[in-house]
């Protein structure tokens, strides 16, 4: 395994982090052997949100369960607070956010955690109430670090005006079949799909200012679309990934997942598999590095599958 540092935090973090969106969709046996599986491949960033699971926080308080008080001291844990359950509807609201945390907590078995998240972005949010909540829970010990998901540059810029802590994170879809964080940059001055700018360049504003990337869903396409491994539905994509993983002695998920950790921007990439077998491969990326002419390959493959993204 290899490890990035979290934004400008002393966190050093994995760059391949366990995502525990359904790990109330296993069996608690299966659930307990994907956790131990993460932290004997070197996985140390849990991610979780508030929302995850058939009910609202089932997914915290299965992994709070499971893991113990040593278990704990290995691990970074990441929450995500804002979206409502079941309604499309947001609250960034400072009541919401401090309560969000405390019910967190309880079912995590904890005290903190590590990184916060303000999950997607709330149109009515108020970032001075943001700012508060943020420092009631750091005063506290309840949150050491702070980010975000799913914002782009100037949500990030008003929330800065605002709050004193720094962003730390950002979580991003990002993939070969979702490459639109890179593909916009190497759209500039033409006519192709990717050329207007979506997200205030995104990618190099976290750059500059030191904000670590967490690409989601890594091979989906679209946005929950199923994963891009169907030979069928994607025969040129998947040819040039089993071609590419023969030539690095490795697999395609290994080679999908090597493709994003090959950006020097040092993303982290989450996983969203229950399958300690996958989780395996997708760790084996850290021990790939993409030749230039492999990752320009596989980026044009992403782009043939969006109108005139290759025009």
């Amino acid at each position: 395994m290899k490890y990035t540092p979290i934004g400008t935090t002393d966190l050093m973090a994995s760059r391949i982090i366990a995502g525990c969106m359904r790990i109330d969709k296993v069996s608690e046996a299966d659930a307990d052997r994907f956790i131990h599986t993460a932290l004997d491949l070197g996985i140390n960033l849990f991610d979780h949100a508030d929302v995850y699971g058939s009910t609202a926080g089932a997914c915290e308080k299965l992994f709070g369960r499971l893991v113990t008080p040593s278990m704990r001291d290995q691990m970074i844990l990441q929450t995500k607070c804002g979206v409502i359950k079941g309604r499309p509807a947001y609250d960034f609201s400072k009541e919401h956010i401090l309560q969000s945390v405390d019910e967190s907590l309880q079912r995590l078995h904890t005290d903190h955690v590590e990184l916060l998240l303000l999950h997607r972005p709330d149109t009515l949010a108020d970032p001075a109430e943001i700012a508060e909540a943020f420092e009631i829970l750091h005063k506290s010990g309840k949150v050491q670090a702070f980010g975000v998901s799913n914002q782009n540059t100037w949500q990030m810029e008003l929330l800065k005006k605002y709050c004193h802590f720094s962003i730390q994170v950002n979580q991003l879809q990002a993939g070969i079949a979702h490459p639109h964080i890179f593909a916009t940059g190497q759209s500039v001055n033409s006519d192709r799909y990717f050329a207007p700018d979506r997200d205030g360049g995104v990618l190099p504003y976290c750059r500059l200012h030191d904000i670590t990337i967490q690409a989601w869903s890594p091979f989906q396409t679209g946005f929950f679309g199923g994963v891009f491994f169907d030979r069928e539905k994607y025969p040129s994509l998947n040819q040039a990934l089993d071609r590419i993983a023969e030539t690095h002695s490795s697999t395609p998920t290994a080679i999908a997942t090597a493709w994003l950790l090959r950006h020097p921007a040092d993303l982290q990439v989450l996983s969203g598999t229950m399958k300690p077998e996958r989780l395996t491969e997708m760790c084996q990326a850290t021990e790939i590095t993409l030749t230039r002419d492999e990752w320009y390959e596989l980026l044009n493959e992403g782009l043939k599958l969006f109108p005139g993204g290759t025009k």
